[in-house]
């Protein structure tokens, strides 16, 4: 079974979809939001296929100084797919905003969310 493992925020219609087509779905936090397991401590064990969210949960602030690449860095060491929601218009400023980890990860235009997902998996 795959496993859709979502950061806070994430279209639970779509969440909803998938886990009614039978794939596993479970939250996971980006450290400050207490969602669910923190991202950054998937092991292999948890047999995660992707993680999927919303762009500014990996985003640092003036309160919150990890980089991308520090919040998604279990899925970098583990090869896990990463799909960070994004309008489309706004793609070229994200891959900006994501520095040296834009290559790893896979910006998604809200609508195409569950497509890419099962994309992803197969």
């Amino acid at each position: 079974m795959a496993i859709v493992a979502y950061l806070e925020g994430t279209d639970p219609l779509i969440l909803t979809r998938l886990a009614s087509g039978g794939i596993g779905t479970i939250p996971v936090s980006n450290g400050f939001d207490d969602h669910g397991k923190y991202v950054n401590h998937i092991t292999s064990g948890d047999d995660v296929s992707v993680v999927i969210g919303y762009l500014h949960k990996v985003l640092p602030t003036s309160v919150v100084t990890l980089t991308p690449r520090d919040l998604l860095f279990a899925c970098v060491t583990l090869n896990i797919p990463v799909l960070l929601i994004a309008a489309r218009s706004d793609h070229q400023k994200a891959r900006k905003l994501l520095g040296d980890v834009a290559d790893q990860v896979r910006l998604v235009d809200p609508g195409e969310l569950y497509e890419a997902v099962l994309e992803t998996i197969s």
